[in-house]
């Protein structure tokens, strides 16, 4: 289910029968791409297998809450990692990628290395990341994302000095609920 409300799930008894469906057979997993302040109320009812979150550098809101539905053994499929690209380079709003240059996020990239794929970089060092949606509709954006996936994660002391900064411009996760 893509972002339902409480309100939607519960009507028609939808949950009930998914999982009548996974008991029969005729689906394996239940997941739902879903946000606070829902994402809390979905995790307590520990019937979804997998849960689409968005999460990048430059929103870190549901940053904790990632590795609570971890812990909780659901999976985990991270979209928005990469903030829809830098703007004039991808589909990416001006406003959200100012606290990226406000941070200072800059000197901390490797040699040649985009903003974009720094920020593909981050989302992937998350303990609790076990999918990244990238999407794109360029070939030259795509072969960027696999050298970036190949990069492999941020150094662990690179990851926490992002977070430091970014939590001093107050792109913080969200307080507990």
């Amino acid at each position: 289910m893509h972002n339902p409300t409480l309100a939607e799930c519960e009507a028609g008894n939808l949950v009930s029968a998914l999982e009548e469906m996974r008991t029969q057979g005729k689906v394996r997993w239940i997941g739902i791409s879903t946000t606070l302040p829902h994402l809390s109320k979905f995790l307590d009812w520990d019937v979804f297998d997998i849960f689409q979150i968005p999460y990048s550098a430059l929103e870190r809101v549901h940053e904790e809450w990632i590795s609570r539905v971890a812990e909780a053994g659901a999976g985990t499929v991270i979209r928005g990692s990469a903030a829809l690209g830098e703007p004039g380079k991808g589909l990416g709003k001006t406003e959200r990628w100012t606290q990226f240059e406000a941070a200072g996020l800059d000197d901390l990239r490797q040699p040649g290395e985009s903003r974009t794929a720094f920020l593909l970089r981050f989302s992937l060092t998350h303990p609790h990341a076990h999918t990244l949606i990238v999407g794109t509709t360029n070939l030259e954006h795509l072969y960027e994302n696999v050298d970036t996936v190949l990069a492999g994660p941020l150094p662990a002391e690179v990851y926490g000095e992002v977070k430091r900064r970014l939590d001093a411009r107050g792109v913080k996760p969200a307080v507990e609920t």
